[in-house]
């Protein structure tokens, strides 16, 4: 009778092993569908965006240091049409400047300078777009 109470507590104990093996398991998949899953889209969506994030802001400098080479009308710049010297180019706060010449001549209160005003490198200018 001993042999038989052992295989029947072997039998429970076996029956046991598996519904905790069966629960632990559906626990596991009960915590991978409900926060795994929701945590890898948000991590792909978050890849994503930084990608697309880093293209529009290459985009962005790119636009930015086409807008900031200096002015040219007609192909000539500024100094140029203007019949600057070299020593007055030097001195001059638009040659080194990667802005329009009236861009880098603003006054301080930012009103532009009225030789600007009238100039033709100003007038002539292409008016940016505002895309």
């Amino acid at each position: 009778m001993g042999t038989a109470a052992s295989g029947k507590h072997a039998a429970c104990l076996k029956q046991y092993t598996m519904e905790w093996f069966s629960t632990l398991t559906s626990l596991i998949i009960g915590f991978v569908l409900r926060f795994g899953i929701p945590i890898a889209v948000t991590a792909v969506v978050i890849i994503l965006l930084r990608r697309l994030d880093e293209r529009w802001q290459a985009e962005a400098k790119a636009e930015s240091q086409a807008a900031l080479v200096p002015s040219c009308v007609n192909g000539k710049y500024c100094w140029e049409i203007k019949g600057c010297t070299e020593a007055d180019r030097a001195k001059c706060v638009t040659s080194a400047s990667q802005q329009p010449c009236w861009q880098a001549r603003r006054l301080p209160n930012g009103h532009l300078s009225e030789g600007c005003l009238g100039c033709e490198v100003f007038l002539k200018a292409p008016v940016p777009s505002s895309t």
